[in-house]
């Protein structure tokens, strides 16, 4: 099947290697970036398309990794230029971490065009082999909207886990403890985490090249807010968690990897909260 990507950031253009690499055929890509698009394409040679629409007549399979609702909204608008153009019998893989109401309303504008919308990890038939390449394991969530709710409280959990290593590195660091036997032991004990392993050097060392940006753990941990307050249901530690990212931003921080949260906890660091461990 020929696949396209719409948004080829880090995130969307490993993902088109990893398919190349497995044998697939990737077609087309697009981003608003048009350089991204077309050094991309030069690489995987294929198309950078201009328009949306010629994503979707390029492609059986549109692969999506926009950045928020408002992206998300664009890509799939109901006029103009529009994946949506002729894409009777097209599936749409949704990739970005977006609100829930977001995956239903596009799910409700492919079906109404004749085409087909999946979350990242809700697989069919069509979609599983695609899937299979780019995860670990593939899980059915349920209707649309339902991957996305889990996809939030991962994200919320994770930069929860983030500030709270980076305090706890820099309090150690604060009291003129080994950092390296101090993760060694957070690593044997109840302070161990997935996020230990991926960012407790770099806090360390201060290496924040960005996997996972500060202004996207931010918008992460909003959408969960938002979910929680739905529901009437108080997240003090989410809420504390998101105004140390939104500090972040507000300092000029926000592009470094979400890492960068210990910009703002150990002393003689950043300006912001270095002095208050």
């Amino acid at each position: 099947m020929n696949v396209g990507f719409v948004g080829v950031g880090r995130m969307g253009a490993n993902m088109a290697r990893r398919l190349v690499d497995c044998g697939f055929h990737v077609t087309a890509v697009y981003d608003v970036n048009r350089a991204a698009a077309t050094k991309l394409a030069g690489e995987l040679g294929c198309a950078a398309c201009q328009d949306l629409s010629e994503v979707t007549a390029e492609s059986d399979v549109i692969i999506t990794v926009v950045s928020d609702d408002a992206a998300m909204r664009k890509i799939f608008a109901k006029s103009g230029d529009s994946l949506l153009v002729n894409s009777n019998g097209k599936l749409f893989i949704n990739c970005a971490t977006i609100t829930p109401r977001v995956h239903i309303e596009v799910e409700e504008l492919a079906g109404k065009a004749g085409a087909r919308s999946l979350e990242t990890c809700m697989a069919s038939s069509i979609a599983q082999p695609i899937l299979e390449k780019l995860g670990k394991t593939v899980r059915y969530v349920g209707k649309a909207g339902e991957a996305a709710k889990v996809k939030a409280l991962v994200n919320m959990v994770m930069n929860i886990n983030t500030a709270g290593l980076a305090e706890g590195l820099g309090l150690g660091d604060a009291l003129g403890l080994d950092l390296a036997m101090l993760r060694e032991v957070f690593s044997e004990t109840g302070a161990a985490s997935r996020v230990l392993q991926t960012d407790g050097e770099d806090m360390q060392n201060r290496e924040h090249s960005c996997f996972f940006s500060a202004a996207h753990a931010a918008k992460d941990s909003g959408i969960a807010l938002d979910l929680a307050r739905e529901l009437e249901l108080d997240l003090p530690l989410a809420r504390a968690t998101e105004q140390q990212y939104d500090n972040m931003i507000a300092e000029g921080l926000g592009e470094l990897d979400k890492s960068g949260i210990a910009e703002l906890t150990f002393k003689n660091r950043h300006k912001h909260r270095g002095d208050h461990v």
